[in-house]
């Protein structure tokens, strides 16, 4: 192994090359899913876009694998690679709010929560997931899902352009005027195409919000899923309303009768006052038994994006796997009840059932790389565990569970709930009639497939 010193990056960038005799190389290659433990030769944290230009150049022209982290959230661990090079955005966290336009450029070393911050004091919000400490750039490469999804549409829904390194060090925007393929394929096609290290983003109206959880025992699960299903497709767009399967966490602020128990969540956000949100969730609600407890009510909306944060830490066990769904038969409620009940490996493994509809349906599946827009839900299977020794169980659970519900489900399914399944076939079947696009734009813009830790989609022959 060359000595990164000797050839010069520490040379070329202005941040900080940390190695592996460093003492904060740990701290410095860590990701947010403690199963997964990589060991690059170098991690880059870039000052600036110079910086992540330069460390681009350099991994190409010695032949380094490069990854490129920005929140380090993605449950493959893509944001780490074995004997390669990290570059790292976490320096890259500028924000700036638009008011009069609604708008909000964003570096991309920022987390949704940075963002949430900044556009929360004018009273907007940009259409994310629903953990605050997920980084901004994967995410939205993905296609991004969260509680503004059905009101909104998808993150990549409100991206109006991005500024990309490429992989021989360039710098471009890319926008419906400027490389518009380059800018269809990252809307979806996750990193494959370069490193983005600001997005513009369109932002919405979101201040207050009537939003939170509330727990069902899992014996009410089957009556639960079946009112939700029934209820979602004449719901308001202003709702967001999630079913999950999951035990009670044992921490506080649960009730401790509950710590430990099976049980079906619905969590909800309705972008509205709370007599609004009450009133269009009335019909749901009174279609179902008396919840062991409901913590519904006014919250400004960064809380809701930040409610699961500390009971997802980073490092503990992650293992998921996820499909797109369009219908939730009977049989599918039972079976996924069954593995709710017999199979959970730990206490914060779950099954979540996010929307995939209204905003999202009026785009055409031609429009953006993400092509599955007929779905009506993604559907997550996490098995999650803070012990390391519970990795194997944690991953035979989820893997058991998701075999079985599988053939209730859609094609393909969201490349940032892939772990080991994100084969050829697989996102093939996942971009469907855009795939073939998807290798165009790669034999472009990255022909050598520099940025190949990704779920891949590969160049094709050059011409």
């Amino acid at each position: 192994m060359f000595d990164l010193t000797v050839d010069g990056l520490d040379q070329l960038v202005r941040g900080r090359v940390v190695r592996s005799h460093d003492a904060d190389y740990d701290e410095a290659r860590s990701l947010y899913n403690g199963m997964i433990d990589k060991r690059p030769r170098a991690v880059a944290q870039c000052a600036d876009v110079a910086d992540v230009a330069a460390a681009v150049r350099w991994a190409a022209t010695h032949d380094v694998p490069l990854a490129v982290r920005g929140g380090g959230h993605n449950g493959a661990g893509l944001a780490g690679v074995d004997d390669g090079l990290v570059v790292d955005l976490t320096n890259l966290r500028g924000i700036h709010v638009d008011p009069t336009q609604r708008t909000a450029r964003v570096g991309g070393g920022c987390t949704s929560g940075d963002v949430d911050h900044a556009t929360h004091a004018f009273g907007l919000a940009v259409p994310f997931g629903i953990v605050s400490t997920t980084g901004v750039g994967g995410l939205t490469l993905g296609g991004g899902t969260g509680y503004l999804t059905r009101q909104h549409g998808l993150t990549i829904d409100n991206l109006l352009e991005a500024d990309i390194v490429l992989a021989d060090g360039r710098i471009v925007t890319a926008s419906p005027e400027e490389h518009p393929d380059l800018f269809w394929a990252i809307r979806g096609g996750g990193g494959n195409f370069g490193v983005v290290v600001s997005f513009l983003f369109r932002a919405h109206p979101v201040d207050r919000v009537y939003a939170g959880p509330a727990f069902w025992d899992i014996s009410d699960a089957p009556a639960v899923m079946a009112a939700y299903r029934d209820f979602l497709p004449g719901a308001p767009e202003e709702l967001a309303c999630f079913v999950g399967l999951k035990s009670v966490p044992t921490a506080d602020p649960f009730p401790i009768e509950y710590q430990g128990k099976h049980a079906c969540a619905l969590i909800s956000c309705f972008n509205g006052s709370v007599d609004e949100g009450a009133a269009a969730l009335a019909p749901l609600r009174d279609e179902l038994p008396e919840p062991l407890f409901d913590w519904t009510g006014e919250m400004a909306f960064p809380d809701v994006q930040a409610l699961f944060d500390p009971l997802l830490r980073p490092g503990m066990q992650w293992y998921w796997r996820g499909d797109f769904l369009r219908d939730l038969p009977d049989a599918a409620i039972a079976a996924h009840v069954q593995h709710a009940l017999e199979l959970r490996p730990g206490a914060l493994s779950m099954m979540h059932l996010y929307p995939i509809d209204g905003a999202v349906h009026r785009v055409a599946p031609g429009d953006t790389a993400w092509h599955t827009r007929d779905a009506t839900w993604s559907m997550v299977i996490a098995g999650v565990h803070a012990d390391p020794d519970q990795a194997a169980e944690v991953t035979s659970w989820t893997r058991s569970y998701w075999d079985e519900l599988h053939p209730y489900s859609a094609e393909g399914g969201y490349v940032n709930f892939m772990m080991g399944d994100g084969t050829p076939d697989r996102l093939r079947a996942t971009y469907g009639a855009n795939y073939d696009r998807l290798v165009s734009v790669k034999t472009e813009y990255d022909p050598t497939n520099l940025f190949r830790c990704t779920q891949n989609i590969e160049p094709g022959p050059t011409p």
